[in-house]
């Protein structure tokens, strides 16, 4: 762990590991400082979870807390006429990507010493981190708005989460509980570091999916940026331990009624966010949209931006393909088939779509496309 530290990146101010924190003393996000990656031959081939690639986590807690996360599908299907990888990440314990950040990030500060945990969304993220914590006995606090339909937070009370509703907007929500961060240790999915090495764990597993190579395209759904920026860290250590010759190109996908990165990356002015379907990725004011967007860069990648009707399209042909996820994730796949148009990606390339959450969070969302009642 001395070799390790967190690391602000805008500034190159370094904090040691062994002291958890979530952000820099003038509450800066951080990341870690670089890791040397791992080779093939560490990969705990008994485990069939994301812990098989323990070996390039910044440490190795005795007791991780697993419910056998990761080690997800990858099923081929045509989308526009071509051919791409859908990598479902909703085959987890609770529906969504955000098992992997979670796993990681509770177990690596669970066995730091901390035992209560903050936690400020309404989604899969309240979700994953009251789910992991109760498995790992720790106690969770979700802070969710006011406005919060019950039914989004029935998953992490059932976990046995608190549930602090919050009046007022979705920002209002994150500002309490940076506040309250003064009591309770804020493990936050945008915030601590230790989730983006649990997002991290998707390159690895692309990797070994793919005969241990990169794919040449990996899209994916974008409203933080912890998936662009787990994909980013995990490739960029893999070229580091040279298991593989370049990194994949990344693409970010977002709504066009709330994309700050997307128009940040693509030099687009910024406009107020609107309601959106892709509920997930609704993120108005990213936290690191420079990181992001750096991975962006470094992989030549890039950026779309969809319409509504774009991504209520995507949802409803590929559940008629029988891929069953929130509209959130088929942005990814209104993604490839834009890039495709645009002559950005072609068919004969490998690209991976990466589905994030299972279309059973959006039912009542999904029927509305479908003009039933439910």
């Amino acid at each position: 762990m001395t070799d390790i530290a967190y690391l602000d990146p805008r500034t190159g101010r370094t904090y040691p590991l062994d002291v958890p924190r979530w952000c820099g003393d003038d509450q800066a996000p951080l990341l870690l400082t670089p890791l040397p990656g791992m080779t093939r031959d560490a990969i705990r081939q008994e485990d069939r979870s994301l812990w098989r690639y323990a070996a390039a986590l910044p440490f190795v807690p005795e007791d991780p807390i697993s419910m056998g996360e990761g080690c997800t599908p990858l099923v081929p299907r045509v989308i526009a006429g071509a051919s791409a990888l859908l990598k479902c990440e909703w085959f987890m314990p609770t529906g969504s990507f955000k098992d992997r950040g979670a796993s990681v990030m509770l177990s690596l500060l669970r066995a730091q010493g901390v035992t209560s945990v903050l936690e400020d969304s309404s989604g899969n993220g309240g979700a994953a981190v009251s789910a992991y914590a109760a498995a790992g006995g720790m106690a969770a606090t979700i802070f969710v708005p006011a406005s919060t339909s019950p039914a989004k937070t029935v998953q992490s009370r059932a976990s046995g989460a608190t549930i602090q509703l919050v009046p007022g907007s979705r920002q209002d929500c994150a500002d309490a509980a940076l506040r309250e961060s003064e009591r309770i240790f804020y493990a936050s999915h945008n915030w601590h570091p230790f989730f983006l090495h649990g997002t991290k764990t998707l390159a690895y597993e692309l990797w070994e999916d793919l005969g241990f190579t990169a794919p040449d395209n990996v899209i994916v759904p974008c409203g933080a940026g912890s998936n662009v920026l787990g994909c980013g860290i995990g490739f960029a250590e893999l070229l580091r331990a040279g298991e593989i010759a370049r990194l994949p190109r990344i693409f970010a996908a977002q709504p066009a009624n709330c994309a700050p990165i997307a128009r940040a990356f693509l030099g687009a002015a910024p406009v107020p966010a609107q309601p959106t379907i892709a509920e997930g990725t609704a993120i108005a004011q990213p936290l690191r949209t420079a990181e992001v967007n750096q991975v962006l860069t470094d992989s030549a990648g890039g950026a779309v931006m969809l319409s509504e009707e774009e991504i209520a399209a995507a949802t409803l042909d590929l559940a008629r393909s029988g891929i069953y996820v929130e509209p959130t994730s088929a942005q990814a796949a209104a993604a490839f088939a834009k890039l495709l148009a645009a002559g950005t990606i072609t068919p004969d390339q490998t690209t991976v779509v990466v589905l994030t959450g299972t279309g059973l969070k959006a039912t009542p969302r999904i029927a509305e496309l479908l003009g039933v009642a439910v």
